[in-house]
């Protein structure tokens, strides 16, 4: 795989992730809750099963939802209304899925680098994972969990009817309980966009395609982000590069990223080998990314641009969002030559380059 990926790069003019420097990483909090773990030293290897499964399989758990989730944006909002500060692991794919987002709609925002360790930063919060996104439109609010955050987000912008607490009470969490008996607040209907009539028809003109963005963001959520973590760290020289792109991005101390790099490289590479099983994926992981990536360019069909169609829609956020983590990895190179994502994926990088211009 490695050498068809150096193939391709030699042979074809470089696509615009090969000229810049990679923005983004690949191992998402799973990675970073790993790196800290084995930095630490003490219950090392439940919390990093925990958290490796927390970026596979937790898509859109939570711990705690005591703090109520409130969002917002400002793209049809008068200039100064709205201040937006995200709280990140810069190698989280749910994070990605909230700035690709925020990106897209053109929406300002500040960003605070969480040390994955210490996590000082995010004190304020009883609720102890990323992203966090605090929205300031008269008074402080605070988002929990990407996917309601966008929902959220992207209901604001549509609908003038309801106030940003208005429309967070409509994602109330739900108590619920893991197959490891463990109580987490879910949000059963954190794909909805909660918009009247009139607002619905605009936006979606017939219901399949309501049904298709919400089919489709839930699959990113449940099935893409499951195959990141496996396909990174496949093999020891893998999960040593993507430690160490997650040591080189992340907010780590001197100490703190020698031991993440080299003792959390080893310990996610047996930890992928976990998650491999556990989502029973095949013996070579690459094929389950080749296969979900053709499937969703299957899905948006030959005569579409992207799944909204002449423009991204939430959908095409969320999976780019999730596959963006893995730029300048081997996996990222790997996906590229060997399924039909790139024409899509270069398409998705234009459109939020020209939005992130735009502002």
């Amino acid at each position: 795989m490695a050498a068809a990926g150096r193939a391709w790069r030699v042979a074809a003019l470089p696509p615009p992730w090969r000229l810049r420097a990679p923005r983004r990483g690949y191992g998402g909090a799973a990675a970073a809750a790993a790196a800290a773990a084995v930095a630490r030293g003490g219950g090392g290897g439940r919390l990093l099963l925990g958290a490796a499964f927390a970026l596979g399989g937790g898509a859109g758990l939570y711990l705690a939802a005591r703090q109520r989730l409130r969002e917002h944006s400002a793209a049809e909002l008068p200039a100064g209304r709205l201040q937006l500060t995200l709280y990140q692991y810069k190698t989280c794919p749910f994070c990605s899925k909230v700035r690709a987002f925020l990106d897209y709609h053109g929406l300002p925002y500040e960003i605070v680098e969480v040390n994955p360790i210490m996590r000082k930063e995010i004190k304020f919060s009883s609720y102890r994972k990323v992203p966090i996104l605090l929205a300031n439109a008269g008074s402080p609010l605070q988002l929990n969990d990407s996917s309601v955050i966008i929902s959220a987000i992207k209901t604001y912008l549509i609908s003038k009817r309801n106030s940003l607490e208005e429309i967070v009470s409509f994602y109330p969490p739900m108590k619920t309980v893991t197959e490891q008996g463990k109580e987490v607040f879910e949000y059963g209907n954190k794909y909805w966009l909660m918009l009247d009539e009139k607002e619905t028809k605009r936006v979606y003109p017939v219901k399949e395609v309501r049904v298709e963005e919400m089919k489709w963001r839930k699959w990113a959520d449940d099935w893409l982000v499951h195959l990141i973590s496996p396909n990174v760290y496949r093999t020891p020289r893998e999960a040593l590069a993507s430690f160490d792109y997650i040591v080189r991005e992340g907010k780590f101390g001197t100490v703190e990223g020698f031991f993440a790099k080299y003792m959390g490289a080893v310990a996610m590479f047996f930890v992928s080998k976990r998650l491999k099983k556990r989502h029973h994926l095949q013996d070579n992981v690459r094929e389950d990314l080749y296969e979900a990536v053709n499937e969703w360019v299957k899905a948006i069909g030959k005569h579409r641009l992207f799944m909204g169609g002449n423009e991204p829609n939430l959908a095409d956020l969320a999976v780019y969002g999730v596959l963006r983590v893995m730029e300048g990895l081997e996996a990222f190179d790997d996906m590229m030559v060997h399924t039909k994502i790139q024409p899509w994926y270069q398409r998705m990088e234009e459109v939020i380059k020209k939005a992130e211009a735009a502002v």
